[in-house]
């Protein structure tokens, strides 16, 4: 009889659809049943609603996939079409082997300690509240008997509460910004594992090397029955970044070519890039553009549904050619627009040409961003990478990039390459055109009858949470707006929360609230001088933070309104809890 190994994962829902991925353990079908509760006038309502309600019955909505295969193991993606919108529809998951048996309810499991999983469709009210939970880079939590080195993991912490009130308001999508899974530094007990299939004093020694690895690393995350639980009852959204393939993944042309120069990285690569896609892609995507997607149809109708030479041709092309392959997304949330944009992948390293996102992805970009302009109210651009960091690190990224770019000669470029790799100075100021490049979009956006009420650029990576507001100079040369006064405009946020389960060392805190103080940003000029690196376009000053801890941060997006609230999960008595450390409007100063 067909068992489920993982899952489910709510991925995409609106008012009328959603997406469900499982994985199982055998060829199967997997059913995904939802019910709501019919009135006696035909409406539908949570099926919670039953006791005391008006007479009627349950109303069950539906959807199935037969399973496909990658490298042995079996995965379904399934869409529910017709949902009733404004509706919490409990839902459960049955599997039918194709080697028979009959069908199984495999979900929610027996004598599980959470309420029932549920999918939450948005109402069709476009000026509907919005809440967006955000942050990054989550080492899988340890078992609960063993001690957590790290402190309560922010995401367990958060389904904890939600379990606790399931009837309570919660995050109507969940945006995890990179690192979900961590390829270079895997748990011991991983390690232990890896050790009983091959050497682990060969490269790439304790660090992920092939695709049964990596699913490895997704059952031990995904596994946790917190996230287990909180991931099959919240829509999410992901994007990956370096720890999701390798640390400092693509930071320069160089490093490229030392990596793809070892015997070992051909199949990390690869099997990385399947392995996002399998788990963590497909789901970004809707039912329409699932239906479109040509990859997912060849491997669906491929013999016994084995995709694995599709998937790992796709990744093969992905690999030689990032322009090939479109890992950012859009999701619109009623008046809420929400763009993913892949920081990773999507580079160009030769250093004459180096840019973040390469010219297709900047153009895919602006279209997303202008069209239907009046259609929103409220632009998040997702970016694994911060767009704004503190002052003086901004500086030093944007010096070695002008190092490594030869405006101080061969032997400074050779002594910034190094130091790239060292310090990591690889954010969106260690490629200055295109720093600029979005500095300007948004610029452009803001301004204007059509422009949103206001713009955030989420982001993670950094390990620490902190809130920066952008400027830009008056018009007509009227120079610098001071602080607190009144400028015209949709206000700009960096809004960068990270870790969601990790940690930071002491001398980094000390660097990171360094560099924003008016010492740091002394320095960083400096810095900037001798590169010869001009003042960026745009100016920006912290309006909170820096805050360490294991953190989420939450938007609360009402008509032309937006607050931000950011929790810490700290340990109270003998259970964790989410803390909240700061709660701010974001408008206009």
């Amino acid at each position: 009889m067909a068992k489920l190994v993982l899952g489910p994962v709510l991925r995409y829902v609106d008012a009328g659809a959603a997406t469900v991925w499982a994985e199982t353990d055998e060829a199967c079908t997997v059913r995904v049943r939802a019910t709501a509760w019919e009135d006696a006038e035909g409406g539908t309502g949570s099926a919670s609603a039953r006791a005391g309600g008006p007479p009627g019955g349950p109303a069950s909505f539906g959807g199935e996939a037969a399973t496909f295969r990658v490298a042995g193991h079996h995965y379904a993606l399934v869409v529910l079409d017709g949902l009733p919108p404004g509706t919490a529809l409990p839902y459960e998951v049955t599997v039918e082997a194709d080697s028979g048996g009959g069908e199984a309810r495999v979900w929610p499991e027996e004598h599980s300690p959470f309420p029932p999983s549920e999918i939450r469709t948005p109402s069709e009210d476009a000026a509907a509240p919005v809440r967006v939970s955000f942050g990054s880079c989550r080492w899988a939590a340890p078992p609960a008997e063993e001690k957590d080195p790290v402190g309560p993991d922010a995401l367990d912490t958060l389904a904890l509460r939600l379990a606790g009130e399931p009837a309570g308001e919660r995050p109507g999508l969940l945006v995890l910004l990179g690192d979900q899974v961590y390829a270079d530094e895997v748990s011991p007990a991983t390690r232990e594992w890896m050790g009983q299939r091959r050497d682990l004093d060969s490269p790439p020694g304790a660090q992920v090397a092939d695709y049964a690895e990596y699913t490895r690393l997704y059952a031990e995350s995904w596994g946790d029955p917190e996230i287990r639980w909180l991931l099959s009852t919240v829509p999410s959204v992901m994007i990956f970044d370096d720890h999701d393939v390798i640390d400092d993944w693509n930071t320069s042309d160089k490093w490229l070519a030392e990596m793809r120069a070892t015997d070992w990285w051909r199949e990390r690569i690869l099997s990385g890039l399947m392995s996002y896609w399998v788990h963590q892609h497909l789901g970004n995507l809707s039912p329409a553009a699932l239906a479109a997607d040509p990859l997912l149809a060849t491997i669906r109708s491929a013999p016994d549904r084995d995709g694995t030479e599709a998937l790992r041709a796709f990744a093969e092309r992905a690999d030689a050619d990032p322009t090939a392959v479109r890992w950012s997304y859009r999701r619109d949330l009623g008046r809420t627009r929400l763009l993913m944009i892949d920081s990773r992948a999507a580079r160009v390293l030769e250093e004459d040409r180096r840019a973040m996102i390469d010219p297709g992805e900047e153009d895919w970009l602006r279209t997303q961003v202008r069209e239907d302009p009046e259609a929103y109210d409220h632009l998040l651009l997702g970016t694994s990478l911060p767009w704004l960091l503190p002052h003086l690190i901004h500086d030093l990224e944007s010096w070695d990039s002008a190092l490594c770019g030869g405006e101080r000669g061969a032997r400074w470029a050779g002594r910034g390459e190094y130091l790239r790799r060292a310090a990591d100075l690889e954010h969106w100021a260690a490629f200055p055109r295109s720093f600029d490049a979005l500095a300007d979009l948004i610029a452009e956006l803001r301004e204007g009858p059509d422009a949103p009420a206001t713009i955030s650029v989420l982001s993670g990576d950094v390990h620490h949470a902190y809130v920066a507001e952008a400027r830009w100079p008056r018009g007509g040369g009227g120079g610098w707006p001071r602080a607190g006064e009144a400028v015209p405009g949709s206000p700009v946020y960096q809004l960068t929360c990270s870790p969601v389960h990790n940690s930071v060392p002491l001398a980094m805190r000390f660097e990171f609230r360094f560099g924003w103080t008016g010492a740091g940003r002394a320095l960083g000029r400096l810095f900037a001088r001798h590169g010869r690196v001009p003042r960026p376009a745009v100016r920006w000053r912290r309006d909170g933070g820096p805050w360490f801890g294991n953190q989420l941060m939450t938007l609360d997006l009402r008509g032309r309104t937006a607050e931000l609230t950011l929790e810490k999960a700290v340990v109270r008595g003998e259970r964790a809890a989410l803390r909240e450390v700061t709660r701010t409007r974001l408008e206009r100063a």
